[in-house]
């Protein structure tokens, strides 16, 4: 089969169709100074000259290595029965069928994967996802904004620069204005965005655990916004919300999350899971779609698509959100993880992963000349300060077969020798031990 589907005759006919005598000419509105110099393209190869070189590339990829990289990731195990369930046929389709008529397990599949967030956040309402943590985040705001009819945004450093950026990216072409109160050597500082949020302020963003992986209670922010009329919203880690106070126990009137950690690959960067969750009161201002249990005219259970503002169904203007679709296989995936692991697999492996992280901090700290960034609790990732460049660590660890972690001065100017360390339950105590011992070997 041939890569180029169209013959010269099929070509032809198409350019006499629209009147143009070669394809040249079909583009030239377009001005030559707005056109590419070149396309950098190989010469053609054959189909198996093809598969030796993307084998070739995909060979200088490090499978193999150890990592303790986090920062918003995080590499959990995930039971081969996720890839044998979510992978038939019922549920392994480009698209998702919502027809409550020929959809029920589908509907159903979501409606527990809503129950499972809502409960692990500790809120009362959630949606069939969106498309990953940071897209949530946006989403988030933009339900504060609705509600509030404000247009400020209090948010704290330590939220995942990565989200920040896609919020500042977001919102770039619309009037709103963003607040970001600092950190403090890693810290959120409470009282600083207690002090930032006044009477035109719609939201207060912050993340559990932080960037730096430190543990807060924000129940006197959220108290605070709740005084100046203003919504909160908390960036969560899920796995770990099995062992954490909740954000609804915190009093947040939003939770998101990314749901990679819930039994998703890492995969390069994606496909992720845009986790949201919500008050009751919130409800109708959440993105996406809902979906809800009935029962039919004969008193059957069923479950339906419900509170779906899409653009699909209603004006453009009133539409909650652009987002016309979820993550179905991925929220899949998620609800599948859970099920499978349980209430008290999943605290286990929260508690294996801060267990690992705890034996780390102590091995790394036992280095001469090597500190905890700061003295906060933390969950299953923290920061240390290296006598040396966080980034040329991870270089020359990495040539040896260990990634040491994430350097923490690529989004904070003057943390270049701080060195982000997240663990899993994957990382097993002598993997600890040689990552120390070689960052010990380096910094000596």
């Amino acid at each position: 089969m041939p890569y180029i589907p169209h013959t010269d005759d099929e070509r032809q006919a198409m350019l006499g169709t629209v009147g143009a005598g070669s394809v040249e000419e079909v583009f030239a509105e377009i001005g030559e100074d707005l056109r590419p110099r070149s396309f950098d393209l190989p010469e053609a190869r054959s189909e198996m000259e093809v598969v030796k070189h993307l084998e070739f590339l995909a060979s200088k990829n490090a499978t193999h290595v150890t990592s303790f990289l986090g920062a918003g990731f995080y590499d959990h195990y995930i039971p081969e029965a996720v890839d044998a369930l979510a992978g038939r046929g019922e549920f392994y389709t480009a698209y998702t069928p919502y027809q409550p008529e020929a959809s029920q397990g589908t509907l159903q599949a979501i409606y527990e994967y809503q129950t499972a967030v809502a409960r692990l956040m500790g809120m009362e309402c959630a949606n069939a996802s969106v498309y990953d943590g940071g897209t949530a985040i946006f989403e988030a705001m933009m339900m504060a904004v609705r509600s509030t009819k404000r247009r400020r945004f209090v948010i704290s450093e330590a939220v995942n620069p990565i989200y920040r950026i896609m919020l500042t990216s977001y919102t770039s072409n619309l009037d709103l204005e963003l607040v970001t109160v600092p950190h403090k050597d890693g810290v959120t500082d409470v009282e600083g965005l207690i002090a930032a949020i006044d009477d035109k302020t719609a939201a207060v963003l912050v993340q559990n655990p932080n960037f730096f992986g430190n543990i807060a209670d924000f129940e006197r922010v959220f108290a605070a916004a709740k005084e100046k009329k203003a919504l909160s919203v908390l960036s969560a880690y899920p796995v770990l919300q099995s062992v954490l106070k909740t954000p609804g126990e915190m009093g947040a009137d939003i939770a998101v999350a990314e749901g990679q950690s819930l039994g998703l690959p890492l995969s390069f960067g994606g496909p992720y899971l845009g986790i949201m969750a919500c008050t009751r009161k919130l409800v109708r201002q959440l993105p996406g779609r809902i979906a809800g249990r009935t029962q039919d005219t004969e008193g059957r259970t069923g479950y339906v698509l419900t509170l779906q503002a899409r653009e699909q169904h209603i004006r453009r203007a009133k539409a909650t959100s652009n987002i016309c679709s979820n993550q179905a296989l991925c929220a899949m995936r998620a609800i599948i993880h859970v099920c499978l692991l349980g209430q008290e697999g999943l605290r286990r492996t929260a508690l294996l992963s801060m267990e690992r992280a705890r034996y780390a901090a102590e091995r790394l700290t036992a280095i001469p000349g090597v500190e905890l960034l700061s003295d906060q609790p933390f969950g299953n990732e923290f920061a240390v300060r290296l006598p040396m460049d966080a980034a040329l660590a991870i270089d020359r660890l990495s040539m040896r077969g260990v990634v040491p972690g994430f350097p923490l001065g690529r989004y904070y100017e003057g943390m270049e020798d701080c060195l982000l360390v997240a663990c899993t339950e994957k990382q097993t105590t002598e993997d600890v031990g040689v990552m120390a011992e070689m960052i010990g070997g380096l910094v000596r």
